[in-house]
Formats: C-alpha cells, sequence, structure tokens
C-alpha cells in the first residue's frame, strides 16, 4: 500500500508540475506572478506535498523562484539570460548534429527519425496558422526527439530545459507584438531533412540560422526598448 500511495504522489507531482510549466509557456502565468503551496493545492484539489514538490522541480529547471517567506514567483528572464540561452544552445547543438551526421543516429531510430518528422510537419503548420501553444508544444517535442537521435540523455534534457526556458521568455513578448510570425522560425522540415540525408554542411547552416534568427529577433527587442 506504501508503495502504491507512493506512485500516485509521484504521477500528482508530474502533473502537476507539466501543468503550471503549460500555463507559464502559455503566457497564462506571466512573468512575476507569486502563488504559494496552499494555493495550488486548493486550486488543483490535491494535498500540498505533491504540490511542494512539483514547485521545486519547476525551480530546479529554472522557471520558478522560491521565497522563503512568500511562496514562489514565475522567473522573469532577461535578454542577457536569452542571449545566454542561444549561446549555450549553440555550443551544443552544433556539436549534437555534426555527431549525427558524421556517425549517424544511434542504432533502431527509423521509427523515431518518422516521428520527428511528424513533429517538423506539426510544427511548420502551427507557425503558418500562428499557434503560438500548438507550435512550443511541437517544438519542444521535435527538438528534444531530434536531439535524442544521439543517444546521450544528458545531452537531450539539458537541451531540453534551455529550450523551455527561451520559450517562458520569449511568449510574452510574441503575444505583445504586432507580427506574431516574424519571431518564429520554421525550419523544422528542412533540417530533419538534411539529418536523413546526412548533409553535413545544409545541417550546419541550418542550425546556424535557427540560432542566429534568435539573436536578431532579441536585437529586435533591444531596439523596441531603446
Amino acid at each position: 500500500m506504501a508503495g502504491s500511495a507512493a506512485v500516485t504522489r509521484n504521477t500528482l507531482r508530474r502533473q502537476i508540475a507539466d501543468a503550471l510549466r503549460d500555463e507559464v509557456l502559455a503566457g497564462r502565468l506571466p512573468p512575476g506572478t507569486e502563488f504559494t503551496v496552499k494555493q495550488i493545492a486548493e486550486q488543483y484539489g490535491v494535498s500540498a506535498t505533491p504540490v511542494r514538490e512539483a514547485l521545486v522541480d519547476l525551480a530546479a529547471q529554472g522557471l520558478l523562484e522560491s521565497d522563503q517567506h512568500r511562496g514562489f514567483r514565475v522567473r522573469a528572464f532577461t535578454l542577457d539570460d536569452f542571449r545566454g540561452m542561444i549561446e549555450a544552445r549553440t555550443l551544443i547543438v552544433d556539436g549534437i548534429f555534426r555527431r549525427l551526421v558524421e556517425r549517424g543516429t544511434a542504432p533502431g531510430c527509423g521509427e523515431r527519425l518518422v516521428s520527428v518528422r511528424r513533429r517538423a510537419e506539426e510544427a511548420c503548420r502551427a507557425v503558418q496558422s500562428g499557434s503560438l501553444e500548438v507550435l512550443i508544444g511541437y517544438d519542444l517535442r521535435f527538438w528534444r526527439e531530434l536531439s535524442g537521435l544521439v543517444g546521450n540523455t544528458y545531452i537531450s534534457d539539458f537541451l531540453h530545459r534551455i529550450r523551455v526556458q527561451c520559450w517562458a521568455f520569449a511568449v510574452p513578448h510574441l503575444k505583445a507584438a504586432p507580427d506574431l510570425n516574424a519571431g518564429l522560425w520554421s525550419g523544422h522540415n528542412e533540417l530533419i531533412d538534411a539529418v536523413t540525408r546526412g548533409d553535413a554542411d545544409e545541417v550546419r547552416r541550418l542550425v546556424h540560422a535557427y540560432n542566429q534568427h534568435g539573436l536578431d529577433w532579441a536585437a529586435t527587442l533591444t531596439t523596441a526598448d531603446a
């Protein structure tokens, strides 16, 4: 019975963490929003223990900040934070895709490539329709599955965390922008095509374009602020 209770609590913990993360990425919990364990527990109708654990998990992922006396708040990332994320992402992603095209994917990845391609197609459709929340979901899955083809969970987990933080920074700005699509990258299909062909030069070009797109978009925010 004790084991069953632990499984239930851990499931609740993941569900609550996922739900709150989605609220942050959808912009419904904007940066600076404060709440307590008690408030979240009452909102979801659950006990405080899995809520506290979920909030600690999100704080460890960098999405929340903990205040001993006031509970938790949604982290407000700065432009410098975002540029740092892009730099870290650039260094790691470049190495990942160089390995993918030079050494090939991990064994048994044929079906996973098909899945990644589906994520790419859905992400591109979301960009075309301007469906930001749908795009975020497919974009995160696309990059997680694509980086997972290398077969190193430490790398894919690290990149997923950075990408979630990038979206957490970007969403409020994208929603306030007069032209949403100007801030969205849509090269998912081209990238998976290049990876499938093993075209190292094209992969490097697309990855560079992806990261440069983020930096160029950040520069427009700097200009607007100025």
